[in-house]
């Protein structure tokens, strides 16, 4: 099987918690560097209209959502799992951390200071696109006050340090999924300077929990063109084995939609392939990328029947 294939770029946070994981692991892989931007032809000649950052591609098998991209390096990797069966809470702690901590950073960390901070060597014709681009990708999620953001970060570092002052490497007994959740979100608050540097200067024991797990690095990777990665998937011979269970509502072949259901909520059509309680497969052909399986997880995604329009495209 050819290396795995990292779409990503290097400022986006959850690109990072797929970086550290690959470094966990000890993962050989490629990377391409997709726009941080639209338009991105390349990607949705991948995902069909899927833009969100990072995917994962193995040959002709496209995986989007690092929730379900951990789960596809756990099966590469060595090392142990990140999803133990002794942590069952693992999954919603991380889910806690994709979202609500996630959001509460990056509001606190849209502060003009921090901000300034952050792109301070970005042109301001490529920032002012950047802002233009996330105020309508993230158009459905609440937004907070600074104030808000910044109490609430608060009680989020509190605990998050509380959990680690006993000098533990990991969140729970073994590391698990919930650490490069929580650590790919305080990588992208560290990035906004001195105004996180304050926050965090009281937990001097979660900033070396944070430093460890960002000490394992992120593997070895040498880099390729997007030309070159859509190539991978045109001269794939084979896909992923996946099955449409039973019971699930939806038979296989069946034309269909899958969506994101927080944000970045472009559709997808394409053919049902596999459906499980974990994982939604659709099978779709691009002239670039050949016939392509592009794999969503089933938590924060919804599954419909396409409708004739979509079916015609």
């Amino acid at each position: 099987m050819s290396l795995p294939i990292l779409h990503h770029f290097d400022a986006s946070p959850f690109a990072e918690k797929i970086r550290l994981i690959l470094g966990f692991h000890g993962i050989t892989w490629r990377e391409v560097k997709i726009p941080m931007v639209m338009p991105k032809p390349d990607v949705l000649a991948m995902t069909g209209g899927y833009r969100k950052t990072p995917l994962l591609q193995l040959g002709a098998d496209v995986y989007a959502d690092t929730s379900l991209i951990a789960r596809v390096l756990d099966r590469l990797g060595q090392g142990p799992t990140l999803f133990p069966a002794t942590a069952p809470l693992a999954v919603p702690l991380a889910q806690w951390a994709d979202w609500q901590l996630f959001w509460t950073v990056v509001d606190f960390a849209s502060q003009p200071v921090a901000t300034a901070y952050r792109w301070r060597d970005t042109p301001k014709a490529e920032l002012d696109a950047i802002v233009a681009d996330r105020a309508s990708f993230r158009a459905p999620v609440p937004k907070q006050s600074p104030a808000d953001a910044t109490a609430n970060l608060a009680n989020h570092l509190a605990m998050l340090a509380a959990q680690v002052a006993d000098g533990r490497r990991f969140l729970l007994d073994l590391p698990s999924i919930a650490d490069f959740s929580v650590a790919h979100v305080l990588w992208h608050l560290r990035r906004a300077g001195p105004l996180a540097d304050a926050m965090l200067q009281p937990h001097p024991a979660l900033r070396a929990w944070h430093d460890n797990l960002l000490g394992g690095g992120h593997g070895s990777r040498t880099a390729i063109t997007s030309t070159e990665a859509l190539a991978v998937a045109a001269g794939a011979t084979g896909h992923a084995y996946c099955t449409v269970e039973s019971g699930m509502g939806f038979e296989a072949g069946q034309a269909v939609t899958v969506a994101a259901t927080d944000y970045g909520c472009e559709p997808v059509a394409g053919k049902l392939v596999g459906l499980g309680h974990y994982e939604i497969v659709i099978e779709r052909h691009d002239p670039r990328a050949g016939t392509v399986q592009v794999h969503f997880p089933r938590h924060g995604f919804s599954l419909s029947q396409a409708t004739v329009q979509q079916e015609r495209k």
